[in-house]
């Protein structure tokens, strides 16, 4: 893949300011400047003045160098020097040395395809100097604005319910070109903007994997490809992901808008990781060698926790992630599409856009299982009322009953129901006896609750349309 030699605009010489096309300049009716040769499209990065025979030294590259020709006695020679320390472009000023500009100095700048401009008499060297000034200041300002509307724009993506693809379109849209967010295998984990050639798709997915997490490794790199510009850039995580850019033009703010990207990005994509994870990874080490799981727990603290279950997301990879940072918990675990997680019950667990979630009661470390079993049922119950966000609740009148008791009583009263039995009984007792939305939580055909839960009457002896008896079966399914 052909990586692009360093212009003046990317070296670090380059003044804090965007370059300004030689158009812009011989567009100024006032400063009356008359292109003899070369192209007109150039950027501008600077402008010197000189009347040495031999400006060389005193270049640095892309800048607009003015001369009267004082000592110009070999125009092909002057010329060879100026292309060859870099200079953008040529502006002659005619008399008082010269009546017009010297046709040798029209003939070496064709050549060379060096832009050479006839400045009139009537326009001071400083004018123009002046007028370009002026136009880089005006560039410049476009383009710190340009930058802080697009970190603007980066900042609310990363706060949407699908952060990732949210901040990847941002950023393709800001660019006017294609993001794409590469796993550590190379393949593309999630991507957005419009299309690109396949050629520039595959030079893309190579100039990423020069990046990688190996120590040394660089931390960008840019190219072409397909007729593009091409830029990759490795993530913070650690993980191995990068990023990549694929773009038919380069701005001078687009590595500064990259760069914010980069960073939303590897906070979205990166594990989070408390200041606990190494009692964390104990804990579990001690959980696989056969620990009690009552002793485990503790390396949590002492509680209480919220267990929270959800469904949804954007279905991408990092969509459990993206939830687990929202709710401010670095603990989270899906598996089969839920997504399982624990808080401090004093973080508040606030309803997600795209998700579906079931918060447990505030349950100690000792109760973690409990309190799943509480998540599991809320997160059913918001599935069939459609709600975005069902709580738990363990308050109310069954709390003024002993709790051994009421177990005791409850495992008397429902004996006679297996688990299907009593979970379909649970379920519809929650959601007021509705056929169809039992139906829904328990992903059962209606005809099957109406089976089972006339089975339940049956076996319990019980007339289920009677308040007393659905609430007295509604503390037992509690209790036990």
């Amino acid at each position: 893949m052909p990586m692009t030699p360093a212009s003046p605009s990317e070296t670090g010489s380059t003044p804090p300011a965007p370059p300004v096309p030689l158009a812009a300049l011989l567009a100024r009716p006032d400063l009356g400047l008359r292109l003899l040769a070369g192209p007109e499209d150039v950027p501008l990065h600077w402008v010197h003045t000189s009347e040495m025979a031999d400006p060389y030294p005193y270049l640095l590259g892309g800048e607009l160098l003015m001369t009267a020709g004082v000592q110009l006695t070999d125009p092909a020679h002057f010329v060879d020097r100026v292309v060859e320390a870099g200079a953008a472009a040529l502006a002659f000023g005619v008399t008082p040395v010269w009546d017009t500009v010297p046709p040798e100095l029209v003939a070496a700048c064709e050549r060379h395809g060096l832009p050479l401009v006839e400045v009139p008499p009537r326009t001071p060297f400083t004018a123009v100097a002046r007028a370009l000034w002026r136009l880089m200041a005006e560039a410049r300002l476009h383009e710190l604005r340009r930058v802080t509307e697009a970190q603007q724009s980066l900042a609310a993506a990363a706060a949407r319910p699908a952060p990732v693809p949210a901040v990847l379109g941002a950023l393709a849209s800001r660019l006017g070109g294609r993001a794409v967010l590469f796993g550590a295998d190379g393949t593309e984990s999630a991507a957005a903007g419009r299309e690109v050639p396949a050629e520039a798709a595959r030079a893309l997915r190579d100039l990423a994997g020069v990046l990688g997490p190996r120590p040394g490794g660089p931390a960008s790199a840019s190219g072409d490809g397909g007729g593009l510009r091409l830029a990759a850039y490795a993530l913070g995580g650690g993980d191995g992901l990068s990023l990549g850019v694929a773009t038919e033009r380069r701005g001078p703010g687009d590595h500064t808008i990259a760069g914010v990207a980069v960073v939303l990005l590897s906070l979205l994509t990166a594990p989070h990781r408390g200041a606990a994870v190494t009692v964390r990874d104990g804990a579990l080490v001690r959980l696989l060698l056969g620990a009690a799981p009552a002793e485990v727990t503790e390396s949590l603290g002492p509680g209480p926790w919220t267990v929270v279950r959800a469904r949804g997301g954007d279905g991408t990879p990092f969509a459990a992630a993206s939830l687990a940072a929202a709710l401010g918990t670095p603990l989270a675990d899906e598996t089969e599409g839920t997504v399982r997680l624990l808080l401090p019950s004093s973080s508040p667990v606030t309803a997600q856009q795209g998700w579906t979630l079931g918060a447990s009661a505030p349950v100690a470390a000792a109760e973690l299982a409990a309190g799943d079993a509480q998540a599991a049922r809320a997160l059913r119950r918001a599935e069939a009322s459609r709600a975005a966000l069902v709580r738990h609740r363990a308050h109310g009148l069954a709390a003024l009953v002993d709790r051994d008791e009421a177990a005791a009583y409850a495992r008397s009263l429902l004996a006679p129901l297996t688990e299907p039995l009593a979970e379909t009984l649970r379920v519809w007792l929650s959601l007021h006896g509705s056929w169809d939305r039992t139906a829904v939580a328990l992903e059962i055909h209606r005809n099957t609750v109406r089976q089972r839960i006339t089975r339940c009457a049956a076996l319990l002896d019980r007339d289920l349309d009677d308040p007393d008896v659905r609430m007295e079966l509604w503390f037992a399914l509690r209790a036990q």
